[in-house]
């Protein structure tokens, strides 16, 4: 089984009249990052407890992930309750609890895809092609590193926190260490793949957490399955540092060009 389909192994504890199905999990030493796993595979675990749950309709459009407490290493229970069910769409409450505590929640919505007229207004940058971007020489040490195969083209904290810059753009190829078909919980997990970006302006590694995360789904499940274990292309940038809070936008998207899945995120960070 691939680290990421075993970190994504939940056993349904109990069902409730109302549709809450209450999910056991565990943390994966593979994903494990500074102060507890890497966000990415947290955001993918809620995702799929609202994706197991007998009840779903349709596939994910969004998912919205709020980080309410560091994850400890071990067992956790997730709440997964679908709130209201329309035709085509049904939006889903969430939350991680450890020892009797929330420590994450979310809010999700799935729906039924229709085929209309469709447009991908944010095109894909041109880029060299992953098979021509070195592997770089990792600065930092964690254990979810080793989970991806990194391709930095630009702005790479990765490899060097030497010189300030006045942009944080980042562009890299990537996907999974092995290769594995891309599905919507891989996807989510790789929404958070970027390194925070004041690492990128200000070339020193000060305190960060993610707050809030924000994914939305442009791909449908079967342009996941043409997408196939081939590598996706991540451009991010930040917008605004003050505060102690800074957010990003990025953009995946497939080799083929197609529009994967847009993120937003804010973050936390300390001088």
């Amino acid at each position: 089984m691939h680290t990421l389909d075993q970190a994504l192994t939940l056993t349904a504890l109990q069902h409730e009249a109302d549709g809450t199905v209450r999910w056991q999990g565990h943390t994966h030493p593979g994903y494990a990052n500074m102060v507890g796993p890497y966000g990415g595979v947290t955001a993918a675990q809620m995702l799929q407890a609202a994706w197991l749950h007998p009840q779903r309709l349709g596939e994910p459009v969004s998912l919205t992930v709020n980080f309410c407490a560091a994850v400890a290493d071990g067992a956790f229970t997730i709440v997964a309750q679908p709130v209201v069910t329309n035709r085509s769409t049904q939006h889903w409450m969430l939350r991680m609890e450890q020892d009797g505590k929330v420590v994450t929640t979310a809010t999700a919505v799935t729906a039924l895809r229709r085929d209309t007229w469709a447009d991908d207004e944010t095109k894909m940058p041109v880029v060299p092609a992953p098979e021509q971007v070195p592997m770089p020489r990792m600065l930092l040490d964690r254990p979810f590193l080793s989970r991806y195969e990194w391709r930095v083209m630009q702005g790479s904290p990765l490899t060097e926190l030497g010189t300030t810059s006045d942009t944080s753009l980042t562009r890299l190829w990537v996907r999974d260490i092995p290769p594995r078909p891309m599905d919507f919980a891989g996807l989510a997990a790789m929404a958070d793949m970027f390194f925070p970006r004041v690492y990128s302006r200000r070339a020193l590694m000060v305190p960060t957490g993610t707050v809030s995360i924000t994914v939305y789904f442009h791909a449908s499940g079967e342009q996941l399955q043409q997408h196939g274990m081939g590598y996706v292309l991540g451009q991010v940038q930040g917008q605004g540092f003050r505060h102690g809070f800074f957010d990003h936008v990025a953009q995946l998207w497939s080799q083929s060009g197609s529009l994967l899945a847009t993120t937003h995120q804010i973050v936390y960070y300390k001088e």
